[in-house]
């Protein structure tokens, strides 16, 4: 309502998520997507019912090397993951929400089986847009982070292999994306940055922002800032920049619309 966010992605299976849904519900303008979890978090379906993707309560590890290869290797541990897709997509259609895009919590799409998987069931779910985790090396390594270059160069077959695999479906998905190298640390100065550097196509920022940071979210975001990414997007520079530069915001709903490809 005051800043300049547009779009969000829904958790179906966190805490707060009812809560998250009714205040989505009030804003009208606020394209929603669902944030896929497949690792560090919770599940919608019961532990029972997929014993090789969760704990006994639910929650989902973060060893995401070790199960990336039971994914590939594992038919029943596959069956349990097309099953965990399902609920979640499943669980985000009975919000009543219009499904703006999907994304996937630490960008486990890049794993072809999950890719995949999430494909074939979104298209039952109306799924026109998917996130690609393709950053600019310029931002990457932005502040000397060297390890984040090496990153890119080892995700690269990965992101091509995805982006080939979107258009083959028609699938609608971003050109470039920020805050991957630097997230949790996407303050006033680097989205001021990015808006002088905007690059042509669909781009998609993407930000954790909150009132508190830190562990008071979650002990794997220790290191976050969510308090600074708020204030970005609340920052009157961010917002004369955007305007200055004539940037067209939205959803990637938007984008379609004014395509002609969905309907208004």
């Amino acid at each position: 309502r005051a800043g300049v966010l547009t779009a969000a992605s829904l958790m179906v299976a966190a805490p707060a998520a009812d809560v998250a849904i009714r205040r989505a519900r009030t804003l009208p303008n606020l394209r929603v997507g669902l944030h896929l979890v497949l690792t560090d978090g919770w599940a919608v379906l019961a532990p029972d019912l997929i014993p090789s993707l969760c704990d006994h309560a639910g929650r989902m590890n973060s060893r995401m090397f070790i199960n990336g290869l039971r994914f590939f290797a594992l038919p029943w541990v596959r069956r349990q993951l097309e099953a965990e897709i399902r609920a979640q997509f499943s669980a985000f259609a009975g919000t009543g929400l219009p499904l703006d895009h999907v994304n996937v919590h630490k960008h486990f799409h890049l794993h072809p089986t999950v890719l995949e998987i999430l494909l074939r069931i979104g298209c039952e779910y109306g799924l026109s847009a998917v996130r690609v985790p393709d950053e600019p090396l310029w931002f990457a390594l932005r502040g000397a982070a060297w390890s984040s270059g090496v990153n890119a160069a080892l995700l690269a077959p990965w992101i091509a292999l995805m982006k080939r695999r979107l258009r083959a479906a028609r699938m609608l998905h971003n050109d470039s994306i920020f805050g991957v190298a630097a997230s949790g640390a996407m303050d006033e100065a680097k989205l001021l940055a990015v808006l002088e550097r905007l690059p042509p196509g669909i781009t998609e920022i993407y930000l954790h922002p909150a009132t508190a940071s830190g562990r008071d979210i979650a002990s794997s975001m220790s290191r976050y800032r969510h308090a600074d990414e708020l204030a970005a997007l609340l920052s009157p520079r961010v917002r004369a920049a955007i305007a200055a530069l004539e940037i067209t915001r939205g959803g990637y709903g938007d984008v379609l619309r004014a395509r002609g490809l969905l309907a208004r």
